[in-house]
């Protein structure tokens, strides 16, 4: 997408408790300003902890939002509103570690009818968690994704294939996989033991989830083709509320 340097700011809300000890949340910032130096993406982001994503209206306003690592949050609830009010009020959004984990739960419960879908993390006393310790932990790991040809995914990576970093310890449930499909969810990518690590919904303007971090891609100067695309589908739902306000006005 061709974007000139006039295009609307886009409001994005970095949902997740902020902490210096967070890795991926460190590295944000510099990959957000690199998006505006680099690519003309200007994205001006709103830290949003995850008591306060709780509240009614809170994501009001935002043309982007994106759930952060960092689970257990100290709000799962909020956690959960945040990827509830992206996904209903068509506001672009991407879910990253804990964020995937808890798209794929917010998921569960308010479409699959799934009531009970636990986190193992927050609820370890639950027989069946949708997401569910892995057996080997992933964090501070590396591997390959296979893509799902056809998919956002693959438009945006360019590739069927990629590599990618880890820091997490839990994951979706297999036994879960075909319900959530069967309500829509497409998976778009998995590593070499069928794992899926890609999530989207192909009928949301910009919804995707991966359990990788694209955060920790590269030496932090350039930011993942998934982030520069969060970022250009911010900047168009800015520029169509801008656009909305100007025809309110008229």
């Amino acid at each position: 997408m061709a974007l000139t340097h006039h295009a609307p700011t886009a409001r994005l809300a970095l949902v997740g408790d902020r902490s210096s000890a967070v890795r991926s949340h460190v590295r944000v910032p510099g990959l957000l300003d690199s998006l505006a130096r680099h690519d003309g993406l200007v994205v001006e982001p709103y830290w949003i902890p995850t008591e306060d994503a709780e509240l009614p209206g809170a994501l009001d306003g935002f043309d982007g939002v994106w759930l952060l690592p960092g689970s257990p949050y100290r709000s799962e609830a909020g956690a959960l509103a945040a990827v509830r009010a992206a996904r209903e009020g068509g506001v672009p959004f991407l879910g990253t570690c804990g964020g995937f984990q808890h798209a794929l739960l917010e998921y569960a419960r308010s479409v699959c009818g799934l009531d009970d879908a636990a986190h193992a993390e927050v609820a370890p006393e639950a027989a069946a968690p949708l997401i569910a310790p892995l057996a080997c932990s992933l964090v501070g790991h590396e591997g390959p994704v296979a893509v799902v040809p056809g998919t956002l995914a693959a438009r945006l990576l360019g590739a069927d294939r990629t590599v990618e970093r880890y820091h997490c310890s839990y994951a979706l449930d297999p036994a879960y996989e075909d319900v959530l499909r069967a309500h829509g969810l497409r998976f778009s990518g998995a590593d070499e033991a069928g794992g899926l690590r890609i999530v989207e919904l192909p009928d949301h303007p910009f919804f995707l989830g991966t359990l990788f971090q694209p955060e920790l891609a590269g030496d932090g100067t350039r930011a993942h083709p998934l982030i520069r695309a969060l970022a250009e589908a911010a900047v168009r739902h800015a520029a169509a509320r801008a656009a909305t306000e100007r025809r309110i006005r008229a």
